[in-house]
């Protein structure tokens, strides 16, 4: 690959995830692109769909013209409604159009990473109009694939990949909401800390450390008196952080020490996607 070489960590993990994305749904007979999946209002279809699209933009394609039904509950935003309008448009296709077109892309996606000479702070496209640097596209790329991956491998009972490449990036991605989730989500108190213990296929422990204007940091340093210690295994992480499950269904799966009404607060208010 010519991909620069800060970029090269994005395009692997994305190519481990998309390649095990086609590998799950090429096998699949008809009925199954309809089953619901995890992500909330999509189907096997709706997932497959999302994702030709996303990197049909980062091909710079043109995005469909197209008009959406006016009754999906789960379109609740203008970025929500942007990143349903390459999902409905497919809505219709076939299992063979799906795969066809999920190759395709896939091939043509893999030879432009091959043949990209741009550096990782070059401006490139967005959602909703805006702009990004390409290092950030395809980090957000790596992560999107990898996390939808895990959605296609629940919705089949086929689990994998936990520790995989796309794992370290959405580890990285998914910490980063964690100041938020706590200082202002939570409301969590001036001067305070809250310590998360993550076990399983990917361990880490993140501190986040509330200030006195109350506004959170993270980082990877123990705190000797923090207010709450949450631990829980990543799997369960992922499924709260992306939003793929409520805190209630999976509370015997946590452990808190501590203050746990705040671990309660941050525990509910925990997805951090969109």
């Amino acid at each position: 690959m010519t991909v620069h070489p800060s970029l090269q960590t994005y395009a692997e993990a994305w190519t481990h995830s998309i390649e095990a994305i086609s590998e799950l749904v090429t096998p699949l007979v008809e009925g199954e692109w309809n089953r619901r999946t995890p992500c909330p209002g999509w189907s096997v279809r709706d997932i497959v769909s999302h994702i030709i699209g996303m990197e049909c933009e980062m091909l710079g394609d043109p995005r469909p013209i197209h008009s959406l039904p006016r009754d999906l509950y789960h379109v609740t935003s203008e970025f929500a409604r942007y990143m349903e309008m390459q999902v409905d448009v497919r809505r219709h296709h076939t299992a063979p159009e799906m795969t066809s077109e999920l190759e395709y892309t896939i091939i043509r996606r893999q030879r432009q990473l091959r043949n990209e000479t741009r550096s990782p702070d070059t401006m490139v496209r967005a959602p909703l109009g805006a702009e990004q640097t390409l290092e950030l596209a395809l980090r957000m790329r790596a992560f999107d694939t990898w996390v939808h991956e895990q959605d296609l491998r629940t919705t089949f009972g086929r689990p994998g990949n936990l520790d995989s490449p796309g794992a370290i990036v959405a580890r990285d991605v998914l910490v980063l909401g964690l100041p938020k989730v706590v200082a202002k989500h939570a409301g969590a108190p001036a001067n305070s800390a809250v310590v998360f213990d993550v076990h399983g296929p990917v361990e880490f422990m993140r501190t986040v450390r509330v200030d006195a204007e109350g506004r959170g940091t993270v980082d990877g340093t123990p705190s000797l008196g923090p207010l709450s210690t949450i631990a829980l295994d990543w799997e369960t992480y992922v499924r709260l952080a992306c939003g793929r499950v409520r805190y209630d269904a999976v509370a015997d799966l946590v452990k808190v020490e501590g203050d746990q009404e705040l671990a309660d607060a941050i525990l509910r208010n925990f997805a951090v996607t969109p």
